[in-house]
């Protein structure tokens, strides 16, 4: 149905003082070891990461470079609540037309983009940054790191991104958690080990 079609995004335009405002996660991106794989021009796909008033600036974009894909893996420097993207490229079949997202899966290859997305966006032709795409809050609650893979475009040969904007809460992250978990595994492994025996036993009477 074409209205279930459009339900995963908005034409709100909002004014732009306040979409600067909302669509600043760009400030919480680890710019340092953000990757993007198949970039023309090396670091590339850094510069599309900028601020809303900046969207139009035609000087620094990314375009793929042996085919039409794109794989950007976005590290925070904490914890984010995804709860928009917006996606500013041209006019024409060089603009991507799907979005796959992946949550929380650092250093993702082409090889791993073979995996299940958390979710999908088609894309519609958009110079200026006026569609947004909403996430589901529920999956993008607690996001350190987000893949954005682009597969295809409308037609061209490489794809162009120009800006890629981002909104939602940023809250620091605790690194202490990974002890917390590894701690919190050991009884579970040892509550299985004695379940097994147990039924060894019981096998064995």
């Amino acid at each position: 149905m074409p209205h279930s079609h459009c339900h995963g995004h908005d034409h709100d335009h909002g004014s732009s003082d306040e979409l600067g405002l909302q669509y600043n996660l760009f400030e919480k991106i680890d710019k340092e070891n953000l990757q993007c794989l198949n970039e023309s021009v090396d670091g590339a796909g850094k510069t599309v990461f900028k601020p809303w008033n900046n969207r139009l600036d035609r000087i620094h974009y990314v375009e793929s470079d042996a085919d039409e894909e794109l794989l950007f893996n976005i590290p925070f420097t904490g914890n984010v609540k995804l709860k928009g993207i917006r996606i500013a490229s041209e006019e024409t079949e060089a603009h991507p037309s799907k979005l796959r997202l992946f949550k929380n899966k650092p250093n993702m290859t082409f090889d791993d983009v073979t995996l299940e997305p958390d979710q999908v966006f088609d894309l519609q032709k958009d110079s200026e940054g006026i569609v947004e795409y909403s996430p589901k809050i529920v999956t993008f609650s607690s996001v350190s790191h987000l893949t954005m893979h682009f597969p295809n475009n409308f037609g061209a040969e490489n794809t162009k991104i120009y800006y890629i904007g981002l909104k939602g809460e940023w809250t620091p992250g605790h690194r202490h958690g990974v002890t917390i978990c590894t701690y919190e595994a050991r009884p579970n492994l040892e509550d299985h080990k004695l379940k097994h025996l147990d039924t060894v036993s019981k096998t064995i009477e």
